[in-house]
Parts: structure tokens; sequence; C-alpha cells
């Protein structure tokens, strides 16, 4: 089966400030894939590289098995909603669909005017005149009308309140099952995510930190709490992400395949948002309070 994502080496430099850098990774079909990290972390480069927009400095990219940008049947297989969810302020959203139409060859006018028309939106209706969340529906609903293999959506809940957020990953969702579309979605809300995602990525410092299933990653990733403790001390298998040292307490976050048996350690599993801090906080330096729970 092809890949959804493939790159290799793959770098993008703006002078002497690296925008991604070294970015090996597969990013399977079929999947709903959690693209997080902190902003500035190379999130919006690397969709933006999938999507054609953007040329790399060094490395490869491979979407769906064709260079990004290539011509017009490798777009088709490409649906990308920008962090800003652009649209046309003086343009109605009946306009913005036909124009959708003419531009591309795999329109499906069927999605397109059922998605208006559930969503309760008045196709005269002038796209400056809408919410935030009716302007991100509007630019989701041009994405999937042409019925792309791949949809890779940038931030676009950033900047919804939370009943709008809500609706949009709903429909999303919906959208995804019916017609099984791979989906890329960067965010740096994780709840969202552990919602509604099955892969993860983890960019931090324009760099990839974590790949995987996601339930394989929670299930390989534990706190650990006990008294003082050097990380040495841990047998073979484990790989420490985080620790920390607080008086006569250490705390740790590990990687590990192998059952943790030891009777020092308190072992606590990890939730999606605690593990993707470990390695952001690994990463910074910075050490969020929702790492050090298990000091207190």
């Amino acid at each position: 089966m092809t890949a959804a994502i493939v790159t290799r080496g793959l770098t993008k430099r703006y002078g002497r400030k690296s925008a991604l850098n070294d970015c090996t990774l597969t990013v399977p079909t079929g999947r709903i894939v959690g693209l997080v990290g902190p902003n500035g972390a190379g999130k919006s480069t690397l969709l933006q590289l999938a999507c054609g927009l953007l040329r790399p400095t060094a490395g490869t990219i491979d979407v769906l098995g064709g260079a990004p940008g290539s011509g017009p049947a490798q777009a088709a297989k490409v649906g990308f909603v920008a962090q800003d969810t652009p649209t046309y302020a003086q343009m109605s959203i009946a306009e913005h669909l036909r124009l959708g139409s003419a531009l591309n060859p795999s329109w499906d006018a069927g999605i397109a005017t059922e998605r208006i028309a559930r969503l309760g939106l008045d196709p005269k209706q002038k796209a400056g005149k809408l919410s935030g969340g009716q302007r991100a529906q509007l630019a989701l609903t041009l994405a999937v009308a042409k019925r792309p293999e791949l949809l890779l959506l940038d931030e676009p809940v950033a900047s919804l309140d939370p009943l709008a957020r809500r609706e949009f990953l709903q429909g999303l969702m919906e959208h995804t099952a019916e017609h099984g579309t791979s989906l890329v979605l960067s965010s740096h809300l994780i709840a969202d995510l552990e919602r509604t995602c099955d892969h993860l990525v983890v960019l931090v410092d324009s760099r990839i930190r974590l790949t995987g299933d996601v339930d394989e990653l929670i299930a390989q990733h534990h706190r650990l709490t006990g008294a003082r403790r050097d990380a040495a001390s841990l047998p073979a298998g484990h790989e420490v992400i985080y620790q920390s040292h607080v008086g006569k307490q250490s705390t740790m976050i590990v990687r590990s395949t192998a059952p943790i048996d030891d009777p020092w350690w308190t072992v606590e599993p990890l939730g999606l948002e605690d593990l993707v801090l470990a390695y952001m906080t690994e990463a910074s330096g910075f050490v969020p309070e929702r790492v050090l729970e298990g000091q207190r």
C-alpha cells in the first residue's frame, strides 16, 4: 500500500534559519494523523511542502507516490486547509462552490451542497459575513468536495470557540469515515487530537521527536515516581524521556516495551497530552506543571 507521505532528510531553510530539519517520516494511508508541536515547530512548513506550496531546501518528499506540485493529477489527490481558513470575503457561498467546481475536475457537487445544507448556511450569504466557525466549515467543504485522497489541515480550529471546534471536528470525522480519506490534522490543542487521531507525529524545534500509532505509544510510556534514584539504575530497554529530582523524590517519564516490575517505583500510565508534553519538555528544557504531577 502506498504511504500517504514519505520524507527522507527533508529540510527547509530560510537563510540560516531552519523551518524543518532532516525530517525522515512515513505517514500511513487510511489514518487520522495528529501533527502536534509548539508554535514555530515546523508543522505548517511540513504541510505546505506536502501540498506543493513550498519546495524543499534538501531531502525528498513523496505524497501518495508522487512529487508535490508536479501537476494537476497530483494536485487533485490532495486537499489543503490553511491555518487562516482562507475564503473570499466578497464572494457568496454559492460562488465559492461554483469556483471550486471550475477549478477541480473531480469536484463532487453533491458533497458540497449537502454539507452546506446540513450546516444550515445560506448559499447567498457573503463569506465575509460568516462567523469564524462558518468560514472554517466553508473552507473544509471546498477541500473535501474535490474528493482528495489526502486531506491536510493546518490548525483549522485554533481560533474557534469550543462549540464551533466540536462541530468542525465532528463534520471532519464523519467525512473521513464515509469516504476513507487519509487525514493529517495539525494542532497544538492536544485534547482535540486525543478524541480524533489514531496516529501521532510530534515536531519540536523543526525536528521529528516521535511518531507512531497512538495506542502503541501510550502503552509504551509511563511515569515513574519514587525515592530519589539515578536514571542510570534503570534496566536496559527503558529510555528516559524526562527526569526530575526534587528533594528525596525522583520523577521520570520513560519509554519501554518491557514490563516495569521494579517495586522501587510507582508506575502510572500517561495520557496523550502528558506524553506529548514530555517530549516537548525534553526538547526545550521547559517543565510544564502537568509533567511534574507525579512529584506532588
